[in-house]
């Protein structure tokens, strides 16, 4: 690559969210109809739980609407509107729609309720508040309980155009992860000195321990290629899972690929998927010292407590032996369940 690396900075990543009046998103004024959310002004739940984002008026004019949004900046020029109430009635929308409701515990209340979450659910919701004069609004930020992991294509470094990472993070139980899911991986330990995409277009990595060879001597931080050519530009992905419904479990005698995807069959299995594997060591505390096909043909293994004879590495993660030939009759296999 013939760009240079920029640092993003701890302290200028991003800011939290906060709850504002936007008339003309040129100024900020106190809130004359919405309370402030100065607690929960964001919300933390897992994948498959359910969410309530706060919304409550101090007082009603005598005539408005609330308007629930969800802000994707990737849906330029159209909005997502997910829930529209006069407070007599509301009537939902889009793909958000059959799982929104209203909390309505009592009768200034217009939070809004989502149910059997999404990874897809994570990021910001404004709850605006429109009766033609005033109008205002509030930020919420939803985070899907979760983590970020490196995905390299089984055919080698920087392989994945925009569209291909996207793909190849849904196959493994994922989404491209957001800027800020990747920033808050770092500050949990995530140092990973190859590029990424990230579901805005842009791509990155994350660096804890700078060294000469992953953007030189800089101070450790998030190194940023910036917005690059969707498909032009081949990088590797960093894609966000979460929680699953479902367990991990080990088969231990040596297998191929082909005989790995039939023992787990027999258990009433599948091949574990990537994101599954990680989502076990993260929430689970998933250890195991032995290599195991996984369902895109790479070996893998979790470690959450480091010892010698265990990949070597004093840090926990998930290690990998790439992706093998698959005639191979040296590892196990990881089902899930």
């Amino acid at each position: 690559m013939n760009c240079a690396a920029i640092l993003i900075l701890t302290a200028s990543c991003f800011s939290w969210t906060s709850a504002i009046y936007l008339p003309n998103r040129q100024e900020t004024k106190k809130l004359k109809y919405l309370l402030e959310p100065p607690v929960d002004a964001e919300v933390t739940s897992p994948r498959g739980g359910n969410a309530t984002l706060p919304c409550v008026l101090r007082f009603k004019p005598s005539h408005y609407k609330v308007k629930w949004t969800k802000l994707e900046p990737l849906r330029r020029g159209s909005e997502n509107i997910v829930m529209i109430t006069n407070g007599s009635a509301h009537k939902p929308y889009g793909l958000l729609g059959p799982r929104a409701s209203l909390r309505k515990a009592h009768a200034m209340d217009a939070s809004l309720r989502l149910s059997n979450l999404e990874l897809e659910d994570d990021g910001r919701y404004r709850c605006e508040l429109i009766n033609g004069i005033e109008d205002e609004s509030v930020i919420i930020t939803l985070r899907i309980e979760g983590m970020v992991f490196p995905y390299q294509s089984k055919n080698g470094r920087y392989k994945f155009t925009y569209k291909e990472a996207k793909e190849a993070c849904a196959e493994q139980d994922g989404t491209l992860a957001t800027f800020k899911q990747l920033y808050r991986a770092w500050t949990e330990g995530l140092d990973w000195c190859n590029a990424g995409w990230l579901i805005d277009g842009t791509v990155h990595y994350p660096i804890l321990h700078p060294r000469e060879a992953c953007g030189g001597e800089l101070l450790p931080g998030i190194r940023s290629y910036g917005p690059r050519d969707r498909i032009r530009d081949h990088f590797d992905a960093f894609c966000f899972t979460s929680r699953t419904t479902g367990f991990v479990f080990f088969v231990g005698e040596p297998l191929t690929f082909g005989e790995a995807m039939q023992a787990c069959r027999g258990e009433g299995a599948e091949l574990a998927l990537v994101g599954q594997l990680y989502s076990a060591w993260r929430f689970l505390s998933y250890d195991r010292c032995d290599g195991g096909w996984l369902k895109d043909g790479s070996v893998r293994f979790p470690i959450t407590t480091p010892r010698g004879r265990c990949g070597g590495i004093h840090e926990a993660g998930v290690r990998t032996f790439g992706y093998p030939n698959k005639t191979l009759r040296l590892y196990g296999a990881y089902c899930y369940r």
